[in-house]
This record gives structure tokens, sequence and C-alpha cells, in this order.
């Protein structure tokens, strides 16, 4: 049986191999010259986004697709009407840039929808190109932009 005097022996021995360890860690120091400045820049928005009509055919293609893989449906746009700019930059101008835009859509069954949706500047895949967001009032089938595309709209 062991006796309290081993247990305290062998948590002190942990304790000093425990601090000796760390002790031999290499101390934290600052970024050289090099380190500094190689590859190290912020974002450079120039504010150049696509009109609200540039968006459409991607929205278009996004759609069908999204209809046709996740919602085993065929339903597409069939034209849009009333394409308009709801809001530029809204926020401070150190942000990305955005332009928020609204629509009414025509569907294939027969129904007319609003679309809303943010045209992000170089928000496309791996930050090249501009980047879209957009949501179909009623068709919100996942509930990302819930209740009724509000968080899509500006």
């Amino acid at each position: 049986m062991r006796t309290l005097n081993s247990i305290l022996k062998k948590a002190a021995f942990a304790a000093v191999a425990g601090m000796a360890l760390f002790s031999a860690a290499p101390s934290a120091q600052a970024a050289n010259l090099l380190e500094m400045n190689f590859g190290l820049f912020g974002p450079n928005y120039e504010g150049k986004v696509g009109s609200c009509e540039s968006a459409l055919w991607k929205i278009t293609y996004q759609f069908k697709d999204k209809e046709a893989d996740f919602w085993n449906s065929s339903l597409q746009f069939t034209g849009f009407s009333h394409v308009r700019e709801t809001a530029f930059r809204p926020w401070a101008s150190d942000n990305i840039p955005r332009r928020f835009c609204s629509a009414d859509a025509t569907f294939t069954d027969g129904k007319q929808r609003q679309v809303h949706y943010s045209i992000i500047e170089d928000g496309g895949f791996a930050g090249y190109g501009d980047g879209v967001e957009w949501c179909v009032t009623g068709l919100d089938r996942d509930w990302a932009y819930n209740p009724k595309c509000r968080a899509a709209k500006f």
C-alpha cells in the first residue's frame, strides 16, 4: 500500500518536470521586417460592382440548379421585370461593397414572386468576380433568409 509520503514525492516530481518542460520552450519574439511585410496586404476594394441586371443570369442558373438538386422541382424563371436597385454600399465605406437589388420574377408555374439579391464585389468563388446572394419570396424553402426574405433585403 502506498504511503502518503510516496504519493507526495511523485506529485512534486511531476510538477518539477512540468516546469522544466515549459521553461525550455522558446520565448515569443516579434516578427522581423520581412515577416511583417511579406504577403500581408489588406483588401483593396474599388467599389466596382455590377449592375442589378448583370446578376440575373447567375440567379437564374443557381435557382434552377437548387430547385432540381435539392427540392426535386422543375420550377424555373421565365422572366424578370421592374429590376431596381434598393441600396449601394449602405454601410461604412470600408466594408465590402454590395449592391442590393429587387425584381419581380415570373416562373414556369405562372406565378409572379419578388426576388431580393445582393451583388458582392470579389464575392465569387475564391474571391474572383462578383458574388450573388439571392432569395425568392415564398420559395425560401430552407428558411435561410426568413421571414419573407427579409435578411436578403437591405
